[in-house]
């Protein structure tokens, strides 16, 4: 039997209930994946509480898209994976248990350097901040404003922009300022008086920014540096980016992703997961919770724990 975590009402971290259900088998162009680590991340939280639904609710709904774990069975079509095999994979309901389906085209081989725990905080933080920064053509002689920068997203986003080349300036708590500079960003206080920290930090000007913390300041920041609104986007503000005229991915945005942002999306886990093995990118680990206590690890993640929350099992 595998073990599954699940809801059947919106409601508090209190509605996600532990389950029992038989072990599922992988179907064809499948693997079945025990799974090490579980991401937990902001919108599995927004879904539950019925915030982002998706719709409504008429049967028992699973938890968290983003894993890692080891092969435990194969089907004869796929190519390219064995049982005992360490992968981390993306964009796959029900992340939240013991042993999981993946789509095989979802995966990709986990080097013995990267954790579960590393590898599971990738999938939908990292490629946000990928196709984000893809879209708004980021890179050498750029210097990016990133709000939210020691956030999941924001970090990765911060780190891919440095190593195209790009000047990152991250807003930040001070508490958090040591965190952006290790990443390669100058930190900048939010709160009143921000632009002009900004321009003092960037004398030359701001010439992309990309809002992931989702508030007006972010916002109307990122309108006073940046001429070219086309290379300002939010990944919060997606229901009324177009009212200030930006690009929003995502954020409840009634704007689907191109197909080439979607493969973003999808090439950002590859990437990241050798970046890590090479020792050229960093993931923030937060709390660690048992499968049982993925009430505890939701509550975690809505209250603004620092780091990457993971479930394991």
């Amino acid at each position: 039997m595998t073990q599954v975590i699940q809801y059947s009402e919106f409601g508090d971290a209190d509605v996600l209930r532990l389950q029992e259900i038989p072990t599922p088998a992988p179907g064809p162009g499948q693997i079945l994946v025990r799974i090490q680590a579980a991401g937990v991340n902001p919108i599995d939280a927004k879904m539950r509480s019925g915030a982002r639904s998706g719709g409504s609710l008429d049967k028992p709904r699973r938890v968290g898209r983003d894993g890692a774990g080891v092969v435990a069975a194969v089907a004869e079509d796929v190519l390219g994976f064995s049982v005992g095999d360490a992968v981390a994979f993306r964009d796959t309901g029900g992340t939240y248990a013991t042993e999981l389906v993946v789509d095989a085209a979802n995966a990709v081989p986990r080097p013995p350097s990267v954790t579960a725990a590393a590898a599971a905080g990738i999938g939908i933080p990292a490629g946000t901040a990928y196709q984000a920064l893809r879209s708004l053509r980021v890179g050498a002689g750029d210097t990016l404003l990133v709000h939210a920068g020691s956030g999941a997203v924001g970090q990765m986003a911060v780190q891919y922009a440095v190593l195209w080349g790009a000047t990152v300036i991250a807003t930040a708590s001070p508490r958090r300022f040591d965190r952006v500079r290790d990443l390669g960003a100058t930190p900048v206080a939010y709160g009143d008086g921000l632009e002009q920290r900004v321009r003092d930090a960037a004398p030359d000007g701001v010439t992309v920014a990309l809002d992931t913390a989702g508030t007006d300041e972010a916002i109307e920041t990122s309108l006073a540096l940046v001429a070219d609104r086309d290379r300002i986007a939010t990944i919060v503000r997606g229901r009324d980016a177009a009212d200030f005229g930006i690009r929003a991915f995502g954020g409840g945005s009634a704007n689907p992703l191109a197909d080439i942002e979607l493969a973003w999306r999808a090439e950002a886990l590859p990437v990241t997961v050798a970046l890590l093995a090479a020792g050229a990118f960093s993931i923030e680990q937060g709390p660690s919770f048992a499968l049982a206590d993925a009430a505890d690890a939701h509550r975690a993640v809505e209250s603004g724990a620092d780091g990457k929350i993971a479930i394991v099992p």
